[in-house]
């Protein structure tokens, strides 16, 4: 009993969590500091830091990855999937609700006007993310070649299947230089791979079920979306930031889906910025939007599919590195290959933000040119040299908006 109302405890420090936590995964990790270990000590900050330097090295959103490790760490799996659940659900809910009353505006054609300026902040936040990821994690000349390789080849080759490909080679590459780090010793160890057989297994099971129900539409798409996010999900290093550019390239730029326009991209993105809780929940914005021709309904199952295959593969992957990683890092080409990784993210950030920023200088009047340059550039140095948060900073591009 007295392990259960702790675990219990547990969910309701999780919850409020979920609605208290702005900032991004940086900021988040100072909140469970707070909460998980100096108010509650469920685990020491020792062990605070060190699962979240491991989730730095696993695919998937970090912040998540860290409060389910944590949960893991407590109570086994089914405290890990219910910290999950109820870490995301409040994000989730509101990316839903957004996407659902965007598609309603754009079915009543009804302006978005008022949404012009939250275009460029998200351009503006995009760029701040390139800045603190290039700072922390570029600190070598061979590193700044492979972030600008990385951004050119990610900015000029439109297809998903160039993110995979160049965090793959960036990591081969760096991996060569493995003898600059100390030896290790190693220790045998035995591999569990039940949760990275239940990754693979799933990813490959929402591939033959897609092509199981071609040529079904309203059965195609949602589970389309599921295997793309899943897929998507299993390649972002770095958190939220890194996973705009790939969902740009795909749902936006990408011939055979463009799901949503260059405007509801950007208006989503810079609106969970200003949210609680987990960046990657803009699944479900796309989601819903993805789906809008099969109604209200459609648009939830969307969005939970697409909320589903982001956030499932991360937590996989988490669970069956925790067992190993101790041994694992051992190994000196697996450091050195998160140089050539972490280089790579960089450059997929900020060509990201080139990307984003184009829709809105071509074809437009010099005067917009410069509103929009002007509204990107504010929202970086609000971002980057003051402690307003990000939520409040939407407010205010709102509020231009609605004035202006």
């Amino acid at each position: 009993m007295v392990q259960r109302a702790r675990f219990i405890t547990f969910l309701k420090d999780v919850f409020l969590l979920s609605v208290t936590c702005f900032g991004g995964p940086q900021a988040h990790i100072a909140h469970f500091q707070n909460v998980l270990v100096k108010r509650r000590r469920y685990i020491s900050e020792n062990d605070l830091i060190e699962l979240n330097a491991l989730c730095q090295v696993v695919p998937g959103p970090t912040s998540t990855q860290t409060l389910s490790a944590i949960g893991y760490r407590l109570g086994g799996p089914s405290l890990a999937y219910l910290t999950l659940l109820i870490w995301l659900l409040p994000s989730v809910a509101i990316m839903t609700a957004a996407g659902i009353l965007i598609s309603s505006f754009g079915s009543k054609n009804i302006s978005l006007e008022f949404t012009r300026f939250i275009q460029p902040m998200a351009v503006g936040f995009v760029a701040y993310a390139a800045y603190t990821i290039s700072l922390k994690t570029v600190t070598t000349r061979r590193g700044v070649v492979l972030m600008i390789l990385a951004g050119i080849a990610t900015y000029f080759i439109k297809t998903p299947v160039v993110f995979p490909v160049v965090l793959l080679i960036a990591g081969l590459i760096t991996a060569l230089n493995y003898r600059a780090h100390p030896r290790e010793e190693k220790k045998k160890f035995d591999i569990s791979w039940a949760n990275f057989l239940l990754w693979a297994g799933v990813l490959i099971f929402a591939a033959l079920l897609g092509w199981a129900t071609k040529g079904i539409p309203e059965l195609t798409l949602p589970v389309r979306l599921f295997e793309n996010f899943y897929r998507n999900g299993s390649l972002i290093f770095g958190g939220g930031q890194v996973l705009t550019p790939m969902l740009y390239t795909e749902f936006v730029q990408y011939a055979p889906k463009q799901y949503l326009t260059s405007e509801e991209f950007l208006s989503g993105y810079a609106f969970v910025q200003g949210l609680p809780g987990p960046v990657f929940s803009f699944s479900s914005y796309i989601g819903a939007l993805a789906m809008r021709e099969y109604g209200v309904v459609g648009e939830i199952i969307g969005a939970l599919m697409s909320a589903a295959g982001i956030f499932l593969p991360g937590t996989f992957l988490i669970f069956f590195m925790i067992r190993i990683w101790e041994s694992l890092k051992k190994f000196r080409p697996i450091r050195a290959s998160m140089e050539g990784i972490n280089a790579a993210n960089a450059g997929l950030v900020v060509a990201a933000a080139v990307l984003l920023f184009q829709p809105l200088v071509v074809d437009q009047t010099i005067k917009i040119v410069l509103l929009n340059g002007l509204f990107a550039i504010t929202t970086f140095a609000l971002t980057a040299f003051t402690k307003i948060p990000s939520w409040a900073i939407i407010l205010l591009g709102l509020g231009c908006g609605l004035i202006l």
